[in-house]
């Protein structure tokens, strides 16, 4: 049996714009920069900024890595909970009202999602959660 985990520590994403990429992600999801978390090399550059994001429960790293953000354009690397199409339609609305690239909302497997473009052209997927959130479905078989 493998060791324990305890969730998620933190997401990272690469980006191309350090500061462009922290502007948008506050604007859009009102998230705070933590600057006694900024990553700064031996020649004093910023390379990494963490974010914390209302509702997310994990830190946000923003990395500057052009080369890997290149690579993003039509990837959706990270699937964010909303509690239900409500939600999900104000959410819509508040795109919409930013300016911020998105698609209208559509069924999806287990609820109902959104996807919006990131500035590097990242996708981020908003999907309702399950009523009641992820029960025993979710759950791995019991190995013998």
């Amino acid at each position: 049996m493998s060791p324990t985990l305890s969730g998620l520590h933190h997401l990272k994403l690469p980006v191309a714009d350090l500061d462009a990429a922290t502007a948008w992600w506050a604007a859009v999801f009102d998230a705070r920069r933590v600057p006694r978390l900024d990553h700064i090399d031996d020649a004093g550059t910023r390379y990494a900024v963490v974010l914390e994001v209302p509702g997310l429960g994990v830190p946000l790293q923003l990395l500057l890595l052009p080369a890997a953000s290149s690579a993003l354009p039509g990837y959706d690397p990270v699937t964010l909970g909303v509690p239900d199409r409500r939600e999900l339609d104000r959410w819509t609305a508040h795109l919409t009202a930013l300016g911020v690239t998105h698609t209208p909302v559509a069924g999806g497997v287990i609820g109902d999602t959104l996807v919006l473009q990131t500035p590097e052209g990242a996708l981020v997927r908003l999907y309702t959660l399950p009523p009641g959130g992820f029960g025993p479905e979710f759950a791995a078989p019991a190995q013998d």
